[in-house]
């Protein structure tokens, strides 16, 4: 998924990648019977080291003997389309934007497959049913893919990665068709992202806040293969469609490679939700001191409405300004947005009071409103937002009743 990072200490490792493929594609079209292919699907289970080895990761395996009179050649490469580079130029904003450029990396099997075992993760292989032709036409098309001027494509975290990519030129390589065996019942894009980060409440948080409405629809179940652990399920179950009616299994055959080394998930308590609880009681506790002392805590509000002010910048650039799917409509712009940087500058200020009221009026209400869009539209709730939609809530309503009854400094 967001996945292996990889450096480019590929940069040795794509060239030889890539020299490679040019043999395999001389090879691939050497048509006879001493050239003998097996494609396979590669499926690695999540991992806890990283944010992106969350998902799991998918590849294609390639095997090739080739038998002449002189020799006999044997290579065993993986197609990898999960290669990214961070030390490229503007890497993180870049990647905020949804301009990440990924990479096809070639790799040998065995370095691919250590690499997994040391993370502890499982790695299935599935053998594809596929006749000379359709292997021929696979092994043609990764190989142009991973030509220099065609190995870098724009990453797309729902719609093209690195479980979508595999698929899609599998399918294209297919005489026919694949017809999947449908799933029972109805998930969203959320549901999927939201299992694999369930041992991480805080990239939950953070996933639930950035990614809007267009996450909650259902998904159809080829878009569910941007999860590299349901391509495998609907490989598993697949069949392939010839245009004369016939068909065949596209699993031949699986197996698991390296098997995966649990550990007992690291449970925090000090999650989002206490957080936001402990912080709620926070800006209760100085509400309450503050009335009781009929004083005005302007630091607080100040402080507290720059803070959402600067989440919400964040989440305004990601729902207008990216071109990231699924990011707009986002319903937590009703209570976090830029705006709240303008109330912070009002309630600063002693001389703009009347315009501070006004300010706080408005939030008071849209915050009131926000809980509806949550069901109209509908999207998701993470319940961490409730105490700090209420903290904002609490400091509006607090202002508007000190300006009422006069109580300023």
């Amino acid at each position: 998924m967001l996945k292996r990072k990889r450096n480019l200490r590929c940069g040795k490792g794509l060239l030889a990648g890539f020299l490679l493929s040019i043999a395999l594609t001389i090879s691939g079209q050497t048509a006879n019977s001493g050239n003998h292919l097996r494609i396979s699907l590669l499926t690695c289970s999540p991992s806890d080291d990283d944010v992106y080895t969350l998902y799991g990761h998918t590849a294609i395996r390639i095997q090739e003997r080739l038998e002449t009179e002189s020799f006999i050649r044997t290579s065993d490469y993986v197609f990898n389309y999960g290669i990214f580079d961070f030390s490229k130029p503007n890497f993180i904003y870049r990647f905020a934007y949804g301009e990440t450029d990924y990479i096809l990396g070639v790799i040998d099997f065995e370095s691919y497959l250590n690499e997994y075992r040391m993370r502890g993760s499982e790695v299935c292989e599935q053998m594809l049913n596929l006749d000379s032709t359709e292997q021929a036409a696979l092994l043609r098309a990764l190989t142009t893919n991973a030509l220099p001027e065609n190995r870098v494509y724009r990453y797309n975290f729902f719609f093209d990665n690195c479980a979508t990519r595999p698929a899609m030129m599998i399918e294209q390589a297919v005489h026919g068709k694949i017809a999947y065996a449908e799933r029972p019942g109805e998930e969203s894009f959320r549901d999927l992202i939201n299992r694999c980060t369930r041992y991480h409440p805080w990239n939950t948080f953070g996933c639930d806040l950035a990614l809007g409405s267009p996450t909650d629809r259902t998904m159809t179940l080829r878009e569910s293969f941007f999860i590299p652990a349901r391509l495998k399920e609907a490989f598993a179950e697949a069949w392939i469609i010839r245009p004369d009616g016939s068909k065949r299994r596209l699993v031949s055959d699986t197996q698991i490679l390296t098997e995966e080394v649990k550990d007992e998930p690291q449970k925090t308590f000090f999650t989002p939700f206490v957080c936001s609880l402990i912080f709620f009681a926070m800006v209760a506790l100085l509400t309450l001191i503050e009335t009781r002392q009929k004083t005005c805590l302007r630091w607080l509000d100040v402080g507290l409405f720059f803070l959402a002010g600067a989440a919400g910048c964040v989440l305004f650039f990601l729902s207008f300004l990216s071109v990231h799917p699924c990011v707009w409509p986002n319903v937590s712009l009703g209570w976090l947005h830029p705006l709240h940087w303008a109330g912070a500058v009002l309630m600063a200020v002693k001389k703009l009071n009347k315009a501070a009221y006004c300010y706080h009026f408005i939030n008071f209400a849209a915050l009131c409103a926000v809980p509806i869009g949550w069901i109209l539209l509908p999207q998701h709730l993470n319940i961490a937002f409730i105490p700090l939609m209420l903290s904002l809530m609490l400091r509006s309503g607090k202002y508007l009743i000190r300006r009422k009854t006069k109580h300023f400094e």
